[in-house]
């Protein structure tokens, strides 16, 4: 489908209807030293479901940060996250199109809205998560959120 023949997409149409923290945890060695902390690795991946009759849209999100010590730490701290949104689309039925072998024709504008939405969302929540831990120096780096979409 070109970009001329898709549905017209508007933000407006999608509203979060709830969000879950699915798993957040922050494990620390006894003998970390915060202040060898160089850098953090950080590893993440968003899954969209669809429930287009219901109007429902689905996205996982997951992250892996590793703090990086350059062995100044004997054991890096690490944090894992899986948050989980839920949003309702008006006009999903137009916006996602099912094709064979379960694979959705999604509407990029649509795409792009749902995986930036999420993902600043998700540095928020992390921001407010990561007080007070090893990893509060971490902040989720800006991406274009389309990468998120495309790396599987």
């Amino acid at each position: 489908m070109s970009d001329k023949d898709q549905p017209i997409f508007k933000p407006e149409n999608i509203s979060m209807v709830e969000h879950k923290l699915v798993k957040g945890m922050v494990d620390v060695p006894e003998d970390f030293e915060p202040m060898h902390v160089m850098g953090h690795y950080v590893e993440n991946a968003l899954d969209l479901g669809f429930n287009i009759d219901e109007k429902l849209v689905k996205a996982d999100f997951t992250i892996e940060i590793r703090t990086e010590s350059q062995n100044l730490n004997k054991k890096e701290a690490t944090g894992n996250f899986h948050l989980v949104f839920i949003y309702q689309v008006e006009g999903l039925n137009n916006l996602a199109k099912p094709r064979e072998n379960r694979f959705i024709e999604l509407n990029p504008a649509l795409a792009n809205a749902l995986s930036s939405v999420t993902y600043s969302t998700s540095r928020g929540i992390l921001l407010t998560r990561l007080q007070g831990t090893a990893l509060q120096n971490f902040i989720l780096p800006i991406i274009n959120p389309n990468k998120l979409l495309h790396d599987k």
